[in-house]
């Protein structure tokens, strides 16, 4: 069996949830640590460009998005599921709340100046502006703004009191009852708040958040062992990427197979991919890529969130 392997960076709130949605499904994985800042030369061998963390490799396939990289985990382990049965369509909507509005909320607060002096206190001044101009740069050109400071404080407790209400009536463990991607999506903005004196008290003082925080990071990152990024790469090159999805190509666009196109995320980190168009299904879109380090790679995106153009 082809291993599973995360590019990623330990502090990285995206990273957190893939982590997380590993250790849930109780597999074993390879873990490469990837710089937080661009440029990124051993990712974007990969990638073809797309910046974001985390990655998930196996073998010659490259999947981007913890949204999609959820799907991949499922394929790879079906139970216990991640979008458990009656429940797919709430799970996964909520999902995108919490990694689009809870995130930029939870960023914006722990990105204020209180909480940066404490939390980079150890970190030398110009390796912060490093950080802060990249990161400027990656909300730069796509659909995603900024939440202001003063709204973020304003709007939090709405944000956090409803989370709160709902699991103090709620049936079962979680979200929903069982767990499922919903859980994960709306920890790793949270535990990004834990990791700062200033902002934990956003979630510590919520009793049915926290207890629910911890259930959901209880489930750990499952079983990793190191490996670098040289290694991905020769496995990328030694390996060949994985057969199409048994799925109808459909794109209501009138994009066709072996069609030269790029594909971007619309949000932010919207830095282009190109390569020839294998597949279009109803969740992903799949392409073919060359790469003088990486070899050939078929570089997995989710139709939701990215948009398709012609080369």
């Amino acid at each position: 069996m082809t291993e599973l392997i995360l590019h990623h960076y330990p502090q990285s709130p995206f990273a957190e949830k893939a982590r997380l949605l590993l250790g849930f499904k109780g597999l074993s994985w390879r873990s490469v640590h990837i710089s937080p800042v661009m440029p990124k030369p051993d990712l974007t061998a990969l990638t073809g460009g797309y910046r974001k963390t985390p990655v998930l490799q196996v073998g010659a396939d490259i999947y981007c998005d913890t949204a999609l990289i959820a799907r991949r985990l499922e394929q790879e382990k079906s139970a216990p599921a991640l979008f458990p049965q009656g429940l797919e369509l709430v799970s996964q909507s909520f999902a995108a709340w919490a990694d689009s509005t809870v995130f930029s909320h939870a960023v914006s607060l722990v990105f204020q100046p209180e909480s940066l002096a404490v939390k980079f206190a150890k970190v030398p001044p110009e390796m912060l502006q490093v950080l802060v101009a990249d990161r400027s740069k990656l909300f730069s050109g796509g659909t995603a703004t900024r939440v202001q400071l003063d709204q973020a404080k304003h709007q939090w407790p709405v944000i956090i009191g409803r989370i709160n209400q709902q699991l103090q009536h709620q049936q079962g463990d979680f979200l929903f009852g069982e767990p499922s991607i919903a859980d994960f999506a709306l920890a790793h903005p949270l535990w990004f708040l834990m990791g700062s004196p200033v902002t934990s008290p956003l979630v510590e003082t919520y009793p049915a958040v926290a207890a629910w925080l911890a259930r959901v990071l209880g489930f750990g990152h499952g079983t990793s062992s190191q490996m670098s990024a040289e290694q991905a790469l020769e496995v990328a090159r030694n390996a060949t990427p994985a057969n199409l999805p048994e799925e109808i190509f459909e794109d209501p666009n009138g994009f066709k197979p072996g069609q030269q196109v790029t594909v971007s995320a619309t949000d932010y980190g919207t830095d282009p991919v190109a390569g020839e168009l294998l597949f279009a299904g109803r969740e992903a879109l799949i392409l073919r890529r060359t790469d003088e380090r990486a070899g050939t790679v078929h570089v997995h995106v989710p139709r939701f969130g990215f948009r398709i153009q012609p080369a």
